[in-house]
């Protein structure tokens, strides 16, 4: 989210160099010294969930998202709450699985949301049962997946490297690609 007006006394934002560590950055800030505010942008934590089931990596398509567009189970993580719990909740809320082991792959930025991905491997048992959020589902073979090159298919990528799994990967584009920079 961009800020357009400064959320404690409402004046217009300005972009202009903030000055720490040494470095000069480009943020939006109130011209009014007296408030000070600083929007610093910092990224929102999220955490990924590379499901396991039955021996086979599920992957769910968001109702919001185009036909045929599989990603990890995602979800954002609640005030002072551990990412793993994260995970398990997620996992349950939209497949409806009981997670019963997680395991970190890795950190990674999603740019075009601002958001840091915590991603898991989530080892499940029980019935799948679509959430309120997810169109539908594909089960994989691990060797079968296809990593994409942002976010959560980076982590693909490193789980199956971590488990000497050859793949390609998928050049689909992006939901909805950033602008182009000018």
């Amino acid at each position: 989210m961009e800020f357009r007006y400064c959320p404690v006394c409402t004046c217009p934002l300005v972009d202009r160099g903030i000055a720490g560590d040494g470095v000069v950055v480009t943020r939006r800030a109130c011209p009014n010294e007296a408030c000070g505010f600083v929007h610093w942008g910092n990224p929102t934590p999220a955490v990924g969930a590379l499901v396991e089931h039955e021996g086979e990596i599920i992957l769910a398509r968001n109702r919001l998202w185009p036909e045929g567009f599989f990603a990890l189970v995602t979800g954002f993580l609640e005030a002072r709450e551990d990412p793993r719990d994260a995970v398990v909740r997620e996992v349950n809320e939209e497949l409806g699985l009981e997670v019963t082991e997680t395991h970190l792959i890795g950190n990674y930025i999603f740019e075009r949301k601002n958001e840091i991905m915590l991603c898991y491997h989530a080892v499940t048992r029980g019935t799948v049962r679509l959430g309120e959020e997810l169109a539908e589902y594909r089960r994989y073979a691990p060797a079968k997946l296809r990593p994409w090159k942002r976010a959560t298919g980076l982590a693909v990528a490193d789980w199956m490297r971590a488990r000497g799994l050859e793949f390609e990967w998928d050049d689909r584009p992006p939901i909805n690609p950033l602008p182009a920079k000018t």
